[in-house]
């Protein structure tokens, strides 16, 4: 198998080529600013803004903490991706890689199961966007659903280029309320104005009950939470394949992640947390709109409620972005439909986006019919889906340091700090959030849900090899 990737180095398409197509047949059309954009939207999303409740609920101040080493690790991942981008950089990556590395069902595997975790998180934001209109609009939350769907849906169909921009726009939002928010608490600090001024006080990090209020258990609880809210970060990876220069911006755009989270997670969380005493904080509600109602700002619950809305919008977005051109990578490779290889002129996989949009809807009828802790369900199920991904990068960047080490493939560009310890370090450590997940009972339903689709994917995978014996996607030459 890695003798054939060897042999087809040469045949690539010369760099002027490159520029304006891939080699997959997309168009590269999303430059840095957007690439960067992309990258900084994806570790800013609902898990964050809504999520972080039920978080602080359970570990307090020490949420902090569990946010940082998560983090470091989630930043270990990254680089271990762009190990493997800048060897080769292709759309759909995860299961490229899956599938070249650790082995043909692993690929299948990892391409329906990232496909499906974006259909259920895009299932879960879009009834949420339709939830938060109600802010302002008396209309069902139907009608709602069904628009956003419509537009993103037509939005991702006109061109990758549109895709990027409205991308752009939706992380610019949310980067621009989190900094308003850091900004807006340090004021509080240093100068004491609003009805928060008085008591507000770097101190709330530890004087209410201590960091660890809950022991370190309560922090270990947190940790399905706190992986959900970095669930996307990976999706730089999946725009290699429509990146204008690749090797320049998604190396850039992977370097920032560790500034990000630290301004973005930690450097929020602290501020609000000294601002706010941990224990006002209501694990159903956004703990960003009652910061602000705690410090008395009458617009505070409108302006989040927009960025929570952006937030929303955004993620599903980018679930309709991937979820077709992972559908087509399985097609294009014999381990799904052929239908889903067709692009538009502009070049877009058009049936595989239109399947996941219809399929985004029916969720919109589920979480209407059976509301309630159809939430926690869906996350703990997306949590698990996306680490899967994870998991594969970090094995698939292993097995492609030590041939690369011997000199049977070539050397990545952008070689992972500290591998293989750092990526060993990253896999135990999911393998710790897959045990504290099987101990939280609301998690644990993922779980048991896991291995039927397992064996879904592996009576599917059979029948496909059975009908093309010969094809490479299932006999890893």
């Amino acid at each position: 198998m890695t003798s054939a990737k060897v042999e087809k180095g040469p045949e690539e398409p010369p760099a002027a080529a490159a520029d304006t197509t891939s080699a997959e047949g997309y168009q590269r059309a999303l430059g840095a600013r957007q690439i960067q954009m992309i990258a900084i939207g994806g570790a800013i999303g609902t898990g964050l803004f809504l999520g972080a409740g039920k978080a602080i609920a359970k570990a307090g101040p020490s949420l902090v903490l569990a946010y940082a080493i998560a983090g470091l690790v989630i930043f270990f991942i990254m680089r271990a991706l762009g190990e493997l981008l800048m060897y080769r950089p292709v759309a759909g990556s995860f299961s490229e890689y899956a599938r070249e590395f650790v082995g043909p069902f692993a690929g299948f595997v990892t391409g329906w199961t990232y496909w499906l975790f974006w259909v259920v998180t895009g299932i879960t934001e879009v009834t949420a966007a339709a939830q938060y209109m109600t802010f302002w609009f008396s209309i069902p939350q139907w009608v709602s659903a069904l628009i956003f769907t419509v537009i993103l849906y037509g939005v991702n169909l006109i061109s990758v280029k549109l895709f990027g921009e409205l991308e752009f726009w939706f992380s610019m939002v949310k980067v621009t309320a989190i900094v308003g928010m850091i900004l807006i608490c340090a004021g509080i600090l240093t100068l004491g104005f609003s009805d928060a001024g008085d008591t507000a006080s770097v101190s709330h990090l530890w004087a209410d009950g201590g960091f660890f209020p809950h022991g370190i258990k309560g922090t270990l609880m947190t940790l399905q939470i706190v992986m959900f809210a970095f669930l996307a970060v990976e999706l730089v990876g999946v725009t290699a394949g429509e990146s204008k220069d690749p090797k320049t911006v998604l190396p850039k755009a992977i370097n920032t992640v560790p500034w990000r989270i630290a301004v973005f997670y930690i450097g929020a969380l602290v501020m609000i947390l000294s601002v706010v005493p941990w224990t006002e904080f209501s694990p159903d509600v956004s703990p960003f709109v009652e910061a602000f109602q705690k410090m008395g700002l009458g617009l505070g619950a409108g302006i989040v409620n927009f960025v929570v809305l952006t937030a929303a919008l955004s993620s599903c977005n980018s679930g309709m972005y991937s979820t077709g051109r992972m559908l087509r990578d399985l097609a294009l490779n014999g381990q799904g439909p052929k239908v889903f290889t067709r692009l538009t002129r502009s070049g877009t996989p058009l049936v595989g986006t239109t399947v996941s949009a219809a399929l985004m809807l029916v969720g919109v009828w589920i979480n209407y019919q059976w509301p309630g802790d159809a939430f926690t369900y869906v996350v703990s199920f997306a949590t698990i889906s996306g680490m899967w991904a994870w998991i594969m990068i970090l094995i698939s960047q292993l097995r492609y340091r030590r041939l690369a080490d011997r000199g049977v493939l070539p050397q990545s560009s952008f070689r992972a700090p500290g591998a293989p310890y750092t990526s060993v370090f990253a896999l135990a450590f999911l393998g710790l959030v897959i045990v504290m997940m099987g101990i939280d009972k609301d998690a644990r339903i993922s779980l048991y849900c896991a291995p039927l689709w397992a064996l879904i994917l592996g009576v599917s995978y059979l029948v496909l090899k059975a009908r093309n014996p010969a094809n490479k996607a299932f006999t890893g030459r």
